[in-house]
């Protein structure tokens, strides 16, 4: 039997963009280790100074394309980087590269985004939304397209908790037209004082600006072959192309690291409800397999809505923020890495106002007095700056880790139903069989590795296991003194306040 996705694939050109970010990576690799792509252009932007050359000499270099530079020595010779940024006008391609991907491209996927929660409304808008009606102008330039999918989010319409395959223009406090209009004619200051009254019910500007993303996919990009991909929230690689890669501290990874590191010990979470969380390499696989769907169905019916895939955990098969927590804090206990500060523990709470108070003793406390042992050391004090960015984190997270959100997913399912045998074990995506205790045990695996820096190997454990029994007696020992301070603060309050009442 013959793979359909592997057919379509064969000697077509992709345009990507968002190529330098966890889910891009993943998304050039597999399309160059799994099918016979001819050709993959990805826009790469100048950073802090660094040229697009010289990124992507560093990209090449990712641990995530070891395995594909293994198997194909001569694959990243298909990889043409292009110089642009999604934040500027024309995406900052050149009128020769830009007439290269007209006349070359037949598959775009376009990943692009500021995935920052609190990201100010004007950065937010430019490239969640702006870069939305760039790319769509582009490839309404590509004399080969066949498929164009758009990759939004699963809480692009989290104003709803049951989140159906569809568009939802109504929650938006007025069209993306009327949003740009004011965006080009006020100033940054007056745009962003409006930002409040534009957001409306949405809990921060990156689910706002990517729901106003999905409304130019349905308004501006009629008679394309188009349609919209919903991931919920990404985590590690599961099994491809390595078990547990990572690519950075964002998110709910920063959480997961600070809480192994010994760093965060309290965290704003309600712990009974289904986490959204999904492997990256299913998410990549998605992507890839809904290219090939969205190519169908716009050869049946060019005059059709844009079809939506969402991918989250599905219901047979839930997991939630407790049993989340539970087996990555066990996995840390039984293979404990070397560079934890202090022991990993953490007390978890649902009141907002309450996580406020509690982090002051918690973790500021502590941060100060570790911040003056780094001044002592003619080392940067950072701890107290480090808090407070895991501080605004967490309260950014929380619309997502307080409530229960239902992700219909209709058609990504009668895609995976649709897909052969042989597809299906070539592009996994299968939620329902997912093991959640190998993914997190992976995902831990991955950390320790690509964040840590620490080789799981016997010695490297055993020293880990040295370092965590010290730390637990530290620990108890720290305690059971705040206990005795405690308690001896409140007899001699009762002693002498209570007589005098």
């Amino acid at each position: 039997m013959t793979s359909e996705i592997i057919s379509f694939y064969k000697d077509k050109t992709v345009f990507i963009t968002g190529g330098t970010g966890l889910l891009g990576k993943v998304v050039i690799e597999k399309l160059l280790r799994a099918t016979d792509v001819k050709r993959i252009y990805f826009l790469v932007r100048t950073k802090r100074g660094e040229k697009m050359e010289a990124r992507f000499e560093s990209w090449k270099k990712d641990q995530v394309l070891e395995v594909l530079v293994k198997q194909k020595p001569l694959a990243l010779q298909k990889v043409t980087p292009i110089s642009g940024d999604c934040c500027a006008p024309d995406l900052g391609i050149s009128e020769a590269d830009r007439r290269i991907l007209a006349a070359e491209v037949h598959v775009v996927i376009h990943g692009a985004a500021s995935i920052r929660f609190e990201e100010p409304l004007d950065q937010a808008l430019s490239i969640n939304t702006r870069a939305v009606r760039l790319v769509t102008q582009l490839a309404k330039e590509m004399r080969l397209l066949e498929s164009f999918v758009h990759v939004s989010t699963a809480f692009s319409n989290c104003v709803v908790h049951q989140i159906k395959e569809r568009f939802y223009p109504e929650h938006l406090t007025c069209p993306v037209d009327k949003v740009f209009d004011m965006h080009g004619s006020l100033s940054s200051e007056t745009f962003e004082k409006m930002a409040p009254a534009l957001i409306g019910k949405f809990p921060n500007t990156y689910t706002y600006t990517k729901a106003l993303g999905e409304q130019v996919i349905q308004e501006e990009a009629k008679g394309l072959p188009v349609g919209i991909f919903r991931p919920a929230i990404i985590l590690s690689t599961f099994k491809e192309p390595v078990r547990g890669w990572v690519d950075g501290l964002q998110g709910m990874i920063a959480m997961i690291f600070a809480t192994a590191y010994g760093f965060v010990h309290l965290v704003l979470v309600n712990l009974k409800v289904s986490a959204p969380v999904v492997p990256a390499d299913y998410c990549v696989n998605v992507a890839i397999a809904s290219a090939v769907q969205i190519a169908k169905i716009s050869k049946q019916n060019k005059k059709g809505p844009p079809p939506i895939y969402a991918f989250a955990p599905c219901e047979s098969n839930l997991l939630t923020y407790g049993e989340l927590i539970n087996e990555c804090y066990q996995n840390g206990l039984e293979v404990p890495n070397e560079k934890m500060i202090w022991y990993p523990f953490n007390h978890c709470t649902t009141c907002p106002y309450l996580y406020r108070i509690g982090v002051f003793f918690y973790h500021m406390i502590p941060g100060f007095f570790l911040d003056i042992i780094l001044r002592l050391k003619g080392q940067k004090p950072m701890m107290i700056k480090n808090y407070h960015k895991v501080h605004e984190g967490m309260i950014s997270l929380f619309p997502f880790s307080s409530k229960t959100f239902t992700m219909d997913m209709t058609n990504t399912d009668a895609m995976w139903q649709s897909m052969s045998s042989v597809d299906k074990e070539i592009f996994n995506f299968d939620m329902s069989t997912l093991n959640w205790k190998e993914f997190c045990t992976s995902l831990m695996d991955g950390i320790r590795l690509y964040l840590f820096k620490d080789l799981r190997t016997p010695e490297s454990i055993a020293r880990g296991k040295r370092i965590l029994n010290r730390f637990y007696v530290f620990d108890r020992l720290l305690k059971t003194v705040l206990v005795f301070l405690f308690g001896a603060f409140v007899w001699i309050l009762i002693k002498n306040v209570w007589p005098l009442l």
